[in-house]
């Protein structure tokens, strides 16, 4: 299958050369490419974060190649990987660090995977630090000029690729709040939201509002639409643009008000009748 589009997510950031060159071996082998950024700002070695980045994105992405790399194990024994997807309409071309699990998962699932051990594809390089450049890229512009992903080097069992570190949410039981869901943070966007590891239907048995036990801050929060069904200085659980909860505030960061972080743990609980004492009430003052 010919391709022509690929689509990039690294934490390679934009303050030095890395993207720029990586782009430009493609272009240089593959002129005709359609490059797309998904981001170069995924924290520096953090694979579980770009792999949830990966796995947000991935529906989005044309047909095509996604290479994918946040690889803190460069140049060791990882293996560098290319994984076909939807009968051939998608490969995804990376280390073989978990990165690419996810999307893989968000995809249907692997249907072939290779390891990149044709070396006759790649790049002579002075050193082994740079396999987006030396590795990833030139592949990717042989698949892009009508070669054959067979040929990318040995076939590998789809079984054997590194599983994708996604936490799941689990049931926990406290002793005044009752049964809940445990979960976590996977991601802080730029607005201070914070996306935990639960969409609506995982608390779909409980109400509406919710207590958010945050260690020993607890917090009432209703599930919401928007942003603006949240009173100002009050918490809400927003349904993201992905179908999953996070925390919110109103024109404000939720992460910074509840010092929150990624991995961080909050609990769900159902909310009783009391009020919410964190909540402020819009007032007006009048002679």
């Amino acid at each position: 299958m010919n391709h022509t589009h690929v689509a990039l997510l690294t934490d390679y950031g934009m303050n030095d050369e890395f993207v720029g060159v990586l782009k430009s071996v493609i272009i240089d082998a593959a002129p005709h490419a359609q490059i797309t950024d998904i981001s170069h700002g995924v924290a520096p070695f953090d694979v579980r974060g770009g792999s949830l980045m990966l796995a947000r994105a991935v529906q989005y992405v044309p047909k095509g190649l996604i290479i994918a790399v946040v690889d803190p194990g460069v140049g060791t024994a990882r293996r560098a990987i290319a994984v076909e997807v939807a009968g051939g309409d998608g490969i995804l071309i990376g280390p073989d660090n978990g990165l690419l699990a996810p999307a893989v998962a968000m995809a249907g699932g692997a249907e072939r995977a290779f390891e990149l051990s044709n070396t006759s594809l790649h790049l002579e390089a002075p050193g082994a630090t740079f396999a987006g450049r030396d590795i990833f890229a030139p592949v990717a512009a042989y698949l892009l000029n009508g070669g054959r992903i067979d040929d990318v080097g040995v076939q590998l069992d789809v079984d054997s690729l590194m599983p994708g570190l996604i936490p799941l949410p689990g049931e926990v039981n406290d002793d005044s709040y009752g049964a809940g869901v445990k979960c976590e943070v996977t991601w802080v966007d730029t607005f201070g939201n914070c996306q935990l590891n639960v969409g609506a239907d995982d608390v779909a048995h409980m109400p509406s509002a919710l207590r958010v036990v945050l260690g020993d801050d607890v917090r009432r929060a209703s599930i919401v639409r928007t942003y603006a069904e949240i009173q100002t200085g009050a918490l809400g659980l927003v349904i993201d643009s992905y179908g999953m909860l996070a925390l919110s505030m109103d024109r404000a960061s939720a992460a910074e008000s509840l010092k929150l972080g990624v991995t961080d743990e909050v609990w769900l609980f159902p909310y009783g009748d009391e009020p919410d004492p964190s909540q402020t009430t819009r007032v007006g003052i009048r002679k």
